[in-house]
């Protein structure tokens, strides 16, 4: 029995969420399935994915094929890569706590890269929207109240000032 894991698409027409399954490679597309690993929303900017990496890793070693879409998943939330850290630890590459170090350090660097990623993104949404200037009307001018502060400034300017005996 060939196992896959891929999409199952919900929603409403036009309106997909898809969860990622685990099912057997003859079932229908939304049919039966052996396990639900994680949901994946394309209609968010960014896309939100939930995924459980444990359940997936499993899976993987069981020799569950992913198909395209839900490999690029894998490989974004860097199950594909924990994979091929831990077949390092299994060849004696090295062991579990460097392969662990390495996917933390994997993980950090990329969720770092991604919010950065997000931010270009808002910034280029930001000024691509269009501006709108709002025009105030003009207000009414009030001469009368500026001539005698100005004229007291003058006296006060004129006069002297008288030592105190």
């Amino acid at each position: 029995m060939a196992v896959k894991m891929r999409l199952q698409r919900h929603g409403s027409k036009k309106r997909p969420f898809y969860f990622i399954v685990v099912a057997d490679a003859r079932s229908p597309r939304d049919g039966k399935f052996i396990q639900k690993l994680g949901t994946y929303n394309p209609l968010t900017v960014p896309a939100t994915i939930q995924i459980d990496r444990q359940k997936a890793l499993e899976w993987l070693h069981k020799g569950a094929q992913p198909t395209d879409t839900v490999r690029r998943i894998l490989s974004f939330k860097g199950v594909l890569y924990l994979k091929h850290l831990l077949r390092g630890v299994s060849l004696g590459l090295f062991d579990e706590a460097a392969a662990m170090e390495k996917f933390t350090k994997w993980s950090e660097e990329h969720d770092a890269d991604f919010a950065r990623r997000q931010e270009k993104h808002k910034k280029a949404k930001a000024a691509a929207r269009p501006v709108f200037v709002k025009k105030e009307k003009p207000a009414a001018k009030e001469e009368a109240p500026s001539e005698p502060a100005s004229e007291a400034q003058a006296d006060s300017s004129e006069q002297p000032e008288v030592p105190a005996e």
